[in-house]
């Protein structure tokens, strides 16, 4: 049988996880793809900490370098994370004529306009399935199974560690602060979990999604995104009674000549089928127009999910070369890509209800204040909240509204944030009633 080399750079989680798929599955994954795959060389600066798998000595170098110029090496495996190193090998690799696989979704979500460009003029595949939603095969689902589609929608829970955080809320009542420190003790959260948290980690899974769905990159600093670190137990309850879930969304929307594309907190329906995806697990529901609404689910990250989703390139990789196909297949599977870049719709731009908690002293005609400010910026009141119980000297006075512009909101929120009568800035929510 014939064989495939590849060469791993990076022996972290998902390094030691695709090295473990390799060698568990050994034999199921050469029936498959009817070649041996070989793992002939493997770097990383730590080759002295057990993994908890056996590795042969030889197999080890602290030298990425000495993978990339491997002249026996087809694959090469970067699993490294971070910009500009990782960037700096896979282009090197590329311009050996080697193909190459990344989980890194910051890399490709910043650099991909390069990368892609790299791959083509040196004739190589990218392999990139790993860098969204770890376990979850997305990224081949768009190129692939979608491929017919003009995909309409993508809402995504596209990070675990924001997740389990917004579940253990809901569920046990517990401040934020409480629950990230249950997190990172727990080994579900870095310390800090700063991109998790404040939603960078999702803003660069949906750069990508949306640059293989619409053709062309997308650029990152584009996308707007919010964290959860100021949402309390209070909003969590609030939304409840109101009959919704909060969630960190990932959001993209094809209006045609733009597409609107945002990460931040979402009030959703309770019997949305998103709101019922908890704990560290991710999810993304997609539209199409033929197909119809889909949703994928599962395991967002970890060793074995993620290491997973790198070996399924090498496997697709290892039955190209097996057919001798000859030219790479463009990266985000359009071989005549829209000729403009994709455009962005301004954050001002979008038109969604909104949830509103004002932190107010108890004095007769404030509700009133609030409201005509709203009023006069065409912001429609659905239904309003006032609760008794002091917090902090301050009453909470809790607000749903109509659709309106996000540009009105701002201008409004601002105004009343300036209010005498406002103990705290304002709480914004945005809901997603579709």
């Amino acid at each position: 049988m014939k064989q495939i080399n590849i060469g791993i750079i990076g022996f972290g989680t998902v390094g030691a996880g695709t090295f473990e798929v390799l060698t568990e599955n050994r034999k199921l994954i050469s029936d498959r793809v009817g070649m041996d795959i070989i793992v002939k060389k493997i770097a990383d600066l730590d080759i002295e900490s057990d993994r908890g798998i056996p590795v042969s000595r030889d197999l080890l170098t602290v030298d990425a370098m000495e993978v990339i110029n491997d002249p026996e090496v087809d694959v090469v495996v970067e699993l490294i994370g971070g910009l500009e190193k990782a960037r700096e090998y896979i282009l090197a690799a590329m311009e050996k004529g080697k193909h190459v696989v990344t989980a890194n979704k910051a890399l490709i979500a910043e650099y991909g306009h390069d990368i892609y460009r790299a791959a083509e003029k040196h004739g190589v595949n990218l392999g990139f399935e790993a860098s969204v939603a770890g376990g979850i095969p997305i990224i081949g689902a768009l190129r692939g199974g979608l491929a017919a589609n003009r995909i309409q929608t993508i809402m995504g829970i596209l990070n675990g560690t924001s997740n389990y955080i917004l579940t253990k809320m809901t569920r046990d009542g517990l401040p934020y602060n409480a629950v990230v420190q249950e997190a990172v003790n727990m080994g579900f959260a870095e310390d800090p979990p700063t991109l998790d948290v404040d939603g960078t980690d999702a803003a660069h899974k949906l750069a990508i999604l949306i640059s293989i769905a619409f053709g062309s990159p997308v650029s990152f600093k584009d996308i707007y995104k919010e964290g959860i670190d100021a949402l309390t137990p209070d909003d969590i309850r609030i939304a409840g009674d109101f009959g919704y879930s909060i969630k960190l969304l990932a959001i993209a929307r094809n209006s045609g000549d733009r597409v609107e594309a945002r990460v931040h907190p979402t009030m959703i329906p309770k019997d949305h089928i998103l709101a019922n995806v908890n704990e560290v697990y991710n999810a993304i529901y997609i539209e199409g127009n033929f197909v119809g609404p889909n949703l994928y689910y599962g395991l967002g990250a970890g060793r074995r999910p993620t290491g997973s989703a790198v070996v399924s390139d090498i496997m697709d990789l290892a039955r190209q070369i097996r057919l001798g196909l000859k030219g790479p297949v463009p990266p985000l599977g359009h071989f005549h890509p829209p000729q403009k870049q994709i455009s962005i719709e301004p954050i001002h731009e979008l038109t969604c209800a909104y949830y509103f908690r004002f932190s107010a002293l108890d004095r007769p005609g404030v509700l009133s204040k609030i409201a005509g400010i709203l009023g006069e910026h065409n912001i429609s009141i659905s239904s309003v909240i006032q609760e008794g119980r002091e917090v902090k000297g301050s009453v909470p006075i809790v607000m749903l509204t109509h659709e309106a512009r996000e540009e009105n909101v701002r201008k409004a929120i601002s105004l009343i944030d300036n209010l005498d009568v406002l103990t705290d800035k304002t709480m914004i929510i945005r809901v997603e009633a579709r």
